[in-house]
């Protein structure tokens, strides 16, 4: 969930057209630029889940993903993604496009080794299942926040606040070892990310009104995939949890 400082401290009125200020445009030339802009993101975002999806499927069949599983390695490519989605987040302005583009598509390949164990334990079906599950609720609750009027910004604060207690919560479970636990945190993480994703995509298309014409906008493109894959990805794996069927 990359969040950046947005360049401007105030935010248009919902509902309010922007203005035509010579960044924007007119009203046909903006909402042009802003379909180009969320389309590039999800564009970067379905891409992202795609190379994540082969690399696993092609980990497992392999068999590199169980001989993975066995050695402290996996610590590597569990522990590598989440270190390159903080330099992204805490370095974009440090680092070009290109150099967070690449970094994207790393932290995608990185995950899709990671994720290949899941294949180990789930069956495919259920695998594949989840996914277009989580697919088809991620498309409807992205066009719920691209669409509504209403502002979600104190419901993604309190989302966030909720995903610092379901980290928590697996850091304890960690040790409990609770089925209950595991499974009501399952529950809460799936409900969470799904408010983060209709709240990211609402808070990524206020964002554009300023970044328009800027030289951030093709930074916030990959910033803006990134925060989208991670709310499906973990939506997906919160699902898998409890829909998924073990080998």
């Amino acid at each position: 969930m990359a969040n950046w400082n947005d360049p401007q401290p105030s935010r248009p009125g919902f509902g309010a057209s922007p203005s035509a200020d010579g960044r924007a445009g007119d009203r046909a030339g903006y909402d042009m630029g802003l379909r180009k802009h969320m389309l590039s993101i999800y564009n970067y975002m379905a891409s992202g889940v795609l190379l994540t999806g082969v690399i696993a499927m092609l980990m497992a069949r392999s068999g590199m993903a169980l001989t993975l599983m066995g050695t402290p390695l996996r610590w590597l490519f569990i522990l590598s993604p989440l270190a390159i989605v903080f330099a992204m987040s805490f370095g974009r302005d440090r680092f070009s496009t290109g150099a967070l583009q690449a970094m994207f598509w790393a932290f995608a390949g990185l995950m899709g080794v990671s994720m290949s164990t899941i294949f180990l334990v789930y069956t495919g079906e259920s695998i594949a299942l989840t996914f277009f599950a989580t697919a088809g609720a991620f498309a409807g609750l992205s066009l719920f926040g691209y669409t509504t009027k209403k502002d979600l910004s104190a419901m993604g604060a309190f989302m966030v606040m909720g995903l610092i207690g379901i980290i928590i919560a697996m850091v304890i479970n960690m040790f409990v070892q609770s089925t209950a636990m595991a499974m009501a945190i399952s529950v809460l993480g799936v409900l969470i990310f799904a408010g983060l994703t209709a709240w990211d995509t609402q808070r990524l298309k206020q964002e554009y009104y300023y970044l328009a014409g800027t030289e951030f906008a093709g930074k916030a493109v990959i910033l803006g995939a990134l925060s989208l894959y991670l709310d499906f990805i973990n939506m997906f794996q919160f699902l898998l949890s409890f829909l998924g069927s073990r080998e």
